[in-house]
């Protein structure tokens, strides 16, 4: 397949593209699939998509990786930023109701970490208040609340397949919805917002987010070995549980019983009633596990922390961001490895003081 695209004419796109877009659709259950440059500009997409621009509001939540902000401040819109449940780390559906004004015109929730939002709630809230709703769920392909994947529940869905990604293409997104009409303007805008039944005829302003041929071969040769690639990720989770379940002074992620996760990473919540102590205990173990040859990783800063985004302080969106450390996650982990680290990790949460 790779193979095949690299031998063919088509460099930039190709028939690839329309291959994956239909596989991916297919997968997922949903009506279209429209491929793009990566994941942020999927969320680019989506809004411009959904007509939001300057004087439009969307909430989003306050702990979550930057781009949803960044995307919605892009179109020229205001980010009206929710705090999280401190559970899930993901969007709290009552901060809805306490957000929305006449303005507001989306709602845009994160499914972080392979964990789904509680999508009754959010889409019931949004309805009340006549929004959008754009799930990112980057983080969560494949993953499903009530057996529907993540992405699919909302008004448009937004994925990456970027390097780290559960299906990965090095670079790459998608963009799935069920409305038709809205699929067609989406890729009007990806192509230079020119019409797709007379070349060089544009009645749009648009942009160029497509994705090249060779890089939707990979995609399509992944989804193929989709079933082996989530058994790879379940495995490791669920040797991961087992394996924290008596390690002291930390929560792991809390998913819904309606929820069937695929991890992007495994991630816990380091304990503590005080923020500035748990960041600092949080960044010793990270230190310390560095030492013993294992990189981790802290969970995202709160987007009040962080200038551009002029973002409130949220309680809970501020204890995830000082809290949350993830621990290594790629598929060929053995059950083994995994039991160093978490030995290695339980260790230094017992003597970090």
């Amino acid at each position: 397949m790779v193979v095949d695209a690299l031998r063919s004419a088509w460099i930039s796109g190709g028939p690839y593209v329309q291959r994956l877009e239909r596989a991916a659709a297919e997968r997922m259950q949903v009506a279209e699939a429209v491929a793009v440059a990566n994941g942020t500009v999927a969320l680019e997409l989506a809004l411009r998509g959904l007509g939001i621009g300057p004087g439009d509001e969307v909430i989003v939540p306050g702990f979550t990786f930057v781009a949803a902000a960044n995307m919605v401040l892009s179109v020229g819109a205001t980010p009206l930023y929710a705090d999280i449940d401190s559970h899930s780390w993901l969007l709290d559906p009552d901060e809805i109701d306490r957000l929305a004004t006449p303005r507001t015109k989306a709602v845009l929730p994160v499914h972080l970490y392979g964990n789904v939002a509680d999508m009754d709630a959010i889409t019931s809230c949004a309805k009340a208040h006549h929004l959008a709703v754009l799930e990112d769920a980057a983080e969560a392909a494949f993953s499903r609340f009530d057996g529907k994947c993540a992405g699919t529940m909302g008004s448009v869905g937004t994925f990456s397949l970027h390097a780290t990604k559960t299906i990965t293409t090095g670079e790459g997104g998608l963009v799935v919805t069920n409305d038709r009409d809205l699929a067609r303007r989406m890729r009007v805008l990806r192509d230079h917002g020119m019409r797709q039944d007379k070349r060089y005829w544009h009645d749009v302003v648009g942009y160029n987010f497509r994705l090249t041929n060779l890089q939707a071969a990979i995609g399509c040769a992944q989804l193929e070995h989709l079933d082996d690639i989530l058994a790879d990720r379940r495995r490791i989770h669920a040797l991961y549980r087992d394996a924290l379940q008596s390690c002291p002074g930390i929560r792991l992620q809390h998913f819904m019983d309606r929820v069937d996760p695929v991890l992007w990473v495994i991630a816990v919540l380091i304990e503590d009633t005080d923020l500035s102590r748990q960041r600092a205990r949080r960044d010793r173990i990270m230190a310390a596990m560095l030492e013993d040859g294992i990189e981790t990783r802290p969970g995202f800063y709160a987007l009040s922390l962080m200038a551009p985004y002029g973002a409130p302080d949220l309680p809970h969106a501020l204890a995830a961001s000082a809290g949350v450390i993830s621990l290594p996650t790629f598929l060929d982990l053995t059950g083994e490895q995994i039991g160093y680290i978490c030995d290695r990790f339980c260790h230094h949460i017992r003597n970090a003081g």
